[in-house]
């Protein structure tokens, strides 16, 4: 992999991860925060590649496959599942 691509993919997943925290953290409503977690998907995927490219970032790419699962989980709660009212 080159290495402005590596650099593309490092810093767009620290980059996204941070907007997509701070999206939850402001409780905008299911929508946003559902979008706030795809975001969280695409920077888990970045993380993921420049991780294992990397070879001393394979703790980083292993967390993010962790991560990636944790993140369709909120995909799924917020944007597929339907809210049951109460």
């Amino acid at each position: 992999m080159s290495d402005t691509l590596l650099q593309v993919l490092q810093w767009y997943g620290a980059g996204a991860s941070v907007i997509a925290a701070g999206l939850v953290a402001l409780d905008l409503g299911r929508r946003i925060t559902g979008w706030a977690f795809v975001l969280f998907v695409t920077s888990s995927v970045a993380l993921i590649g420049w991780g294992f490219a990397q070879p001393d970032a394979t703790g980083i790419g292993a967390q993010n496959i962790v991560m990636l699962a944790i993140n369709l989980i909120g995909v799924y709660q917020y944007l597929v599942r339907k809210k049951e009212s109460a």
